[in-house]
Parts: C-alpha cells; sequence; structure tokens
C-alpha cells in the first residue's frame, strides 16, 4: 500500500463535508472537508505502487478546473484515472447541492 501526499494553491473554500464513492475493486471513496488552511491537501492511500506521477496529473487537472480549497482523502482500490476524475466530479456536484 502507498501513500502520496499533494498541496495545491487554491482560493473557494468549501462549507460542508463530502463523501462520494466505495472502496472496492476498481472503485475509490473521497472525502472533502473544508479546512481553514491557505492551500489544499490531498492525501490518496492505494493499494496500486508507482502511479504518483498519474494521480499528481488526475489531480492537477482536477483543481485547474476547481479551485476548491480543502482537505481531501481519497481511499483507492484500484481506480483507473477516469473513474479517480469521475468521482471527483461527483464530489463536487455534491458540493453544489450544499444550498
Amino acid at each position: 500500500m502507498e501513500q502520496l501526499a499533494y498541496q495545491y494553491q487554491t482560493s473557494q473554500p468549501i462549507s460542508q463535508r463530502v463523501h462520494v464513492g466505495v472502496v472496492g475493486s476498481g472503485d475509490l471513496e473521497i472525502l472533502m472537508f473544508p479546512t481553514d488552511k491557505s492551500e489544499s491537501t490531498v492525501t490518496v492511500r492505494t493499494g496500486s505502487d508507482g502511479f504518483g506521477e498519474v494521480w499528481g496529473n488526475v489531480l492537477t487537472r482536477f483543481f485547474d478546473r476547481y479551485p476548491i480549497l480543502a482537505d481531501i482523502v481519497i481511499n483507492d482500490f484500484g481506480a483507473t484515472p477516469g473513474v479517480v476524475y469521475l468521482r471527483l466530479t461527483q464530489a463536487m456536484e455534491e458540493l453544489g447541492n450544499e444550498e
């Protein structure tokens, strides 16, 4: 199991916790938490070692589109980059429903 950590300079705070997905074969769960920090942090726990660069690329693409300010935990069980981005987008949909 590998644990990866990333930081992104972002500016749009979230106001609620979000949980999407499940940890299961070929899938992952994403937990987002509001933060008082000046940057977003992402912790990835994955059973697939050696994909740090791929994770970094997917997360950079996400934060370029959605500059949210949050602490994010991703628990992965072999999800493809497409599934990762899908789950991140689903989390953004949940944030859009926070009214």
